[in-house]
């Protein structure tokens, strides 16, 4: 399964387990970031098109590290004497690994925690703080 998605004015055609370079995002290393402005899916079941977007799908990443591209020199030279400029550029990127692509717009941390719920696992623990709760 792949998805477009549109972010810093530029479009990415990513996968899962994609690692990507993107115009700078506010967020941390190690932080989950949801990319909501994908404009096309496409996988087994076929291709869905946005117009312009794809209601309800998203793409969930990881911020692998806060950079710098490459350093670029912008050289303005015209013909009067002494008529020259030499500037620097630096853009900062962030660094991206996708880890889901979902249609629904679900997140998958949420189902999992739902099963949980489901299974009991967390019902045990709020059992006995509640009789700790009595006991007082």
């Amino acid at each position: 399964m792949f998805a477009v998605i549109k972010t810093g004015g530029k479009q990415y055609r990513v996968a899962k387990d994609d690692r990507l370079t993107v115009e700078k995002l506010v967020a941390e290393p190690g932080a989950t970031v949801t990319l909501d402005e994908v404009l096309m899916v496409g996988g087994d079941q076929g291709t869905t098109l946005g117009a312009p977007r794809v209601e309800g799908a998203s793409v969930t990443a990881t911020v692998v590290e806060q950079t710098r591209g490459e350093k670029l020199i912008v050289f303005k030279k015209r013909r009067r004497k002494h008529s020259r400029t030499k500037n620097g550029h630096r853009q900062q990127l962030t660094v991206l690994q996708v880890t889901d692509i979902a249609l629904d717009g679900k997140k998958p941390k949420k189902a999992a925690a739902k099963k949980k719920a489901e299974t009991g696992e967390n019902v045990e623990a709020d059992a006995t703080s509640g009789a700790e709760a009595q006991a007082e």
